[in-house]
């Protein structure tokens, strides 16, 4: 287990330098100035631009060089002080980013795990019923390739415009007080739920495919073979099958949380939800390098993190990891 975990943890920590790099990095090529376009928001009157301008290129450090800058980048990741928005000037993005990763959390977890769960038992379902396989894997290859944003404004314009059943804009009503009452929380629940299921749709579909295509894999093997020739029960079988066909959508689960966060984003624009999609696509329209980059270093950490806890829950259940590092069961 010493092996396996030492191993990870130096993978991890080489993608997290290589990340953190690239996220300092691409901010600066893009196109245009961010301090100019801050003075764009600012009456100033003439013979002061010049002045303002310079203190605040002091204010946010990009007088330096590119290698000082980034030293500075690395201590605010340690220091958890990473500067001052420009897009919300004069806000800490550290503030930005605490308040909307809430939303983002509340948000993804949802989505993750009951896509998971119900798409592996759905996709299960139509491995070993013909019937169900025939109606339900048109509804799978239907939702697994539909694009987040697509199948976000599709349920906006039916439940929302033209039944009117769901709100479509906004984490919870402009009258509404943020609190721990039964009317916020029903009013929450309310906006969240359009965000929440068209993730839960797309990723549900893909799930079900792949436990489907596994299923009817294992149910051909020679152990599945040798078990009937026994007599052992189609339940029991079906069991084995399930548990070994459970192994891959694992591995999948780690590689479909980055994808599921990318995703997040354009869920959050369709629906002006307040998380961290959101603010990333605002902050590039807005050239807000510093908040830019502690939106993407939040993302990172959380889709390392939650790879990294899924690569220690695949150490448990497949004994085939623990026999590799360790030489025993």
């Amino acid at each position: 287990m010493g092996k396996y975990l030492s191993k990870k943890i130096i993978i991890y920590l080489i993608t997290f330098v290589l990340a953190v790099t690239i996220n300092f990095v691409i901010p600066r090529m893009m196109p245009g100035d961010p301090i100019q376009s801050l003075m764009s928001r600012f009456s100033v009157m003439e013979g002061g631009r010049e002045i303002i301008e310079e203190q605040l290129t002091l204010l946010f450090n990009l007088d330096d060089p590119l290698p000082v800058q980034y030293l500075n980048y690395w201590k605010s990741i340690f220091t958890g002080d990473f500067g001052i928005s420009i897009m919300q000037f004069p806000k800490p993005v550290t503030d930005i980013i605490s308040t909307a990763i809430i939303y983002d959390l509340i948000l993804l977890i949802p989505a993750i795990i009951l896509s998971w769960i119900v798409g592996n038992r759905l996709g299960a379902l139509s491995g070993v019923s013909k019937r169900a396989d025939n109606i339900m894997m048109p509804v799978f290859y239907f939702l697994s390739s539909s694009p987040y944003f697509w199948l976000a404004g599709v349920l906006a314009f039916f439940f929302g415009v033209q039944l009117g059943w769901l709100p479509i804009s906004g984490a919870y009503g402009v009258s509404m007080n943020p609190g721990l009452n039964w009317s916020f929380i029903l009013d929450y629940i309310r906006h969240w739920f359009m965000p929440f299921f068209s993730m839960f749709l797309v990723q549900l579909g893909g799930w079900a495919i792949g436990m489907r295509n596994m299923i009817i894999y294992e149910r051909s093997s020679n152990y599945s073979r040798y078990m009937e020739s026994l007599g052992a029960s189609d339940r029991l079988i079906r069991s084995y099958g399930f548990r070994n066909g459970v192994l891959p959508q694992v591995t999948g689960l780690a590689l479909r949380i980055a994808q599921l966060i990318g995703g997040a984003i354009t869920v959050e624009t369709v629906f002006n939800y307040p998380g961290l999609g959101r603010m990333m696509l605002s902050s590039v329209v807005n050239q807000d390098y510093f908040l830019l980059q502690g939106i993407f270093l939040a993302v990172v950490i959380m889709a390392l993190a939650a790879n990294f806890v899924v690569d220690i829950i695949y150490m448990f259940i497949d004994p085939r990891v623990r026999l590799s590092f360790s030489g025993e069961v």
